[in-house]
């Protein structure tokens, strides 16, 4: 791959055509593959655009799910293609993207200094030579495509189950697999065992004779035990882990998958140290499924397995890093690229508000209808918008595509928390049970908090292309992880690539805090907020922790005791790296000591 970064997954809209904008330039973007009514009005608008022919699939149409998906994805690697063709075209000799292509890359590309070396010739078989090579290193990046594992919604038809190929997590994953895309598959939010063994029934993700993968899997994880549980049941199933995405469990955009208190920089550290273990047990399961299978390919073929991180990345520094000492192959920007109009689809009016915001402004919610802590903006329309119908009595939203249902407490088939429906019958219900009213609005609060994600994480896409239906809802949802506050204004795309690479400085006199310093504050934020709704709910307020020990139960005395303790294993490997001459000037600061000695005051505050 020609760059050192890749554009992770932005909610369901915001990232849905960013291969289109960006893969041209070598640089790798993951699409939502969760809203198949999305894809097909994306598809829509996409060959509309490009003078494709578009064939309407409608939603009553057997297998349309996948069908979508599919045709979705097709036209994408399409389109690039033909952007890369067109690419090899251009001449060197003007301001294209063929020259872009090659300003972008990062300054230690082997291409970089070819194509520096070749403006500076003048005329002649030489030059020619280099700029036929540089032509023919022309690599588009990679479509990747995100497939939450939890976002897995029986479908039944006319009352009727259509089966488990058809719940929504296996439709997608089929839409992908039946596509003409030579990329990867990335699962997300745990473990699916359904999702898992219906992947071995594509012959897509395993090797042909020469040991390539026309489809690959990545696996985002929070910590290195999730890692080795799932990889080793896709390695009994025959089914290689191409790359390990590793996601700060709080520092992160989107849904927040928090770990025990477990760090970033101890995480990243059991990765390096154990790497070539992982790979050497994970490869001789694999071989020994693959053999039962009769696959067989050249026995001195090994695989790739590559380890990437993302989640709060803010700083050349940071990238370079984190790369180098923990030996990462990749690292991953995403909620900087949300100011990027030419990466990402954000509304004018979001764009500003997020543009212009405070650290203040971001906040992790119970506003994902999920139940996993979700990253919220205070001033995004779909949360005015929650509050004026709390306000007018009318709770809740209507639910439409129905992605998020889940809960069958009031009815026979599942139904969203966050719809109207839901909403009112639970509000009924606990204003029967004769209670308090501070605890009565407390209940009340906590239902109503959650909101509508499947059109609001939509809506700024429909918005900014200009294809938003009649009174189709134009409330914005957007989920930016607390990294995006640092970013004050909408950038380039040369800018901000160049931001990461260090050939600028988007962030001059900002006062940031380190990467590993702002997840260590989150995770201690995070853990007070959890003491506190704890004792909320027992009505003791929150003033002396080792009093009130003795009214955690023994499941949640356990939990905080490994959460805290956890993370002061965190502080002591963040203090014993920083006393290493080659590493303390590349992430610590007088300034940024300060900001950590807080956050472990504030710590020990909380200890029992």
């Amino acid at each position: 791959m020609q760059h050192t970064f890749h554009i992770p997954v932005l909610g369901l809209g915001y990232s849905i055509d960013t291969p289109l904008k960006v893969a041209k330039y070598g640089i790798s973007s993951v699409v939502s593959i969760v809203d198949d009514e999305l894809i097909e009005r994306m598809r829509k608008y996409h060959a509309d655009r490009n003078g494709e022919v578009y064939n309407s699939i409608p939603k009553e149409v057997p297998n349309s799910r996948a069908l979508r998906i599919t045709r979705y994805l097709n036209l994408l690697n399409g389109l690039v293609n033909k952007q890369v063709i067109e690419i090899k075209t251009q001449d060197f000799e003007n301001q294209n993207d063929l020259n872009k292509y090659f300003e972008l890359l990062p300054e230690n590309s082997i291409l970089k200094s070819k194509f520096i070396h070749m403006k500076q010739l003048p005329q002649g078989d030489e030059k020619k030579k280099i700029q036929n090579y540089l032509k023919k290193s022309i690599v588009a990046g990679n479509i990747d495509v995100n497939i939450m594992s939890k976002v897995d919604k029986a479908n039944h038809h006319n009352g009727i189950y259509t089966g488990d190929e058809n719940t929504d997590a296996l439709a997608a994953l089929r839409g992908f697999a039946n596509s003409n895309l030579n990329s990867s598959v990335i699962i997300s939010a745990g473990l699916n065992q359904r999702l898992y063994a219906y992947m071995e029934t594509f012959i897509d993700f395993f090797p042909n004779a020469e040991g390539h993968f026309t489809k690959k899997i990545i696996l985002k994880v929070s910590d290195y035990r999730s890692a080795i549980v799932q990889a080793k049941v896709l390695a009994k199933k025959g089914l290689w882990v191409s790359e390990f995405r590793i996601e700060s469990g709080l520092n992160c955009g989107g849904h927040a998958f928090a770990t025990d208190g477990l760090l970033m920089g101890p995480i990243l550290q059991e990765f390096k140290e154990n790497r070539l273990e992982l790979f050497a047990e994970l490869f001789q399961i694999y071989l020994n499924a693959l053999k039962s299978k009769s696959i067989y390919f050249d026995m001195n073929w090994k695989p790739q397995q590559r380890v990437t991180f993302q989640g709060g990345i803010g700083t050349a520094e940071e990238h370079q890093f984190l790369i180098n000492y923990y030996e990462l192959d990749a690292a991953g920007w995403g909620s900087p690229f949300l100011l990027v109009p030419e990466a990402t689809n954000v509304d004018e009016h979001t764009l500003d508000d997020l543009a212009n915001s405070q650290e203040s402004d971001f906040y992790l919610s119970n506003a994902s209808p999920l139940g996993v802590p979700f990253n919220n903006f205070k001033k995004s329309s779909a949360e005015l918008q929650r509050i004026e119908r709390i306000a007018k009595g009318r709770p809740g939203s209507p639910c439409t595509k129905k992605y998020l249902c889940s809960n069958v407490e009031f009815t026979t088939e599942p139904i969203c928390t966050a719809s109207r429906q839901y909403q009112r019958l639970k509000i009924e219900q606990l204003k029967n049970l004769g209670l308090e009213s501070k605890i009565l609005k407390k209940k009340i609060d906590s239902i109503t908090e959650k909101t509508c994600l499947c059109e609001g994480l939509c809506s700024s896409n429909f918005l900014k292309l200009n294809i938003l239906k009649p009174k189709e809802n134009k409330a914005v949802s957007i989920c930016p992880g607390p990294n995006i506050a640092y970013f004050s204004k909408q950038y380039s795309l040369a800018e901000m690539v160049g931001h990461i690479y260090g050939r600028n400085n988007l962030l001059k006199g900002i006062n940031r805090p380190n990467i590993f310093i702002k997840e260590l504050g989150l995770y201690v934020d995070y853990l007070k907020k959890d003491l506190e709704n704890f004792f909320s709910d027992l009505e003791v307020k929150l003033e002396d922790y080792s009093a009130q020990l003795s009214l955690l139960n023994s499941k949640k005395s356990k939990y905080i005791t490994k959460y805290y303790n956890q993370l002061i294993e965190g502080i002591n490997y963040y203090n014993k790296i920083t006393v290493m001459p080659d590493l303390r000037h590349k992430i610590w600061d007088s300034d940024q000591m300060k900001k950590f000695d807080d956050i472990f005051n504030n710590l020990m505050l909380l200890k029992f």
